[in-house]
């Protein structure tokens, strides 16, 4: 049960306030990606760069033009955004078999990242920490063949729903591109 209290906490914790949250391996700053985020009309609405850390990957958000209030967010298990409805995004990235939800005892998907909220002006400037996945090598890759999306749906994640968190449809989708250094 602490093992479980301390993983959620650190989805939690905003990767500004972690010690080396955002410098890569060797602390060049080299392990990097993009996604350009658009809505159901082709709509460029946002962009996130990825940032590879000592123990994760932080992903810093700003978009505009969205619903006010929180939205669910994740990482989706393939590089497809085909709208309106981005269903082409497929599941959440899952590697290690897992259920949904960072509040779950059984989760999280690796691709399960904290709710974000919008302002009432319709935008927002998050920055969220993804500490199960990695833009290198291995299983826990999301610069993989095919590719990964962000997807930001039209709720709130719940936490704890299999397969998606009750978050609803999917209002805006970009593919994860490797960032060259």
């Amino acid at each position: 049960m602490r093992f479980v209290f301390s993983a959620l906490l650190t989805w939690l914790i905003p990767a500004c306030d972690r010690p080396n949250a955002g410098s890569d391996r060797d602390g060049n700053g080299t392990e990097r990606a993009m996604a350009v985020l658009r809505d159901a009309h082709g709509k460029e609405v946002g962009r996130a760069t990825l940032t590879q850390g000592e123990d994760g990957v932080r992903i810093r958000l700003e978009a505009r033009g969205l619903p006010p209030g929180k939205h669910g967010f994740h990482i989706h298990e393939k590089g497809e955004c085909h709208p309106p409805k981005f269903e082409s995004a497929g599941g959440h990235f899952n590697p290690d078999g897992r259920k949904h939800g960072l509040e779950n005892p059984d989760g999280p998907h690796a691709g399960d990242l904290p709710n974000i909220l919008v302002g009432d002006d319709g935008t927002v400037r998050t920055t969220v920490f993804a500490p199960l996945v990695r833009l290198g090598e291995g299983k826990h890759s999301i610069l993989r063949p095919g590719g990964m999306s962000l997807v930001l749906h039209e709720r709130p994640d719940d936490g704890k729903t299999d397969p998606d968190g009750n978050a609803g449809a999917r209002i805006a989708c970009g593919v994860i591109r490797s960032e060259e250094p």
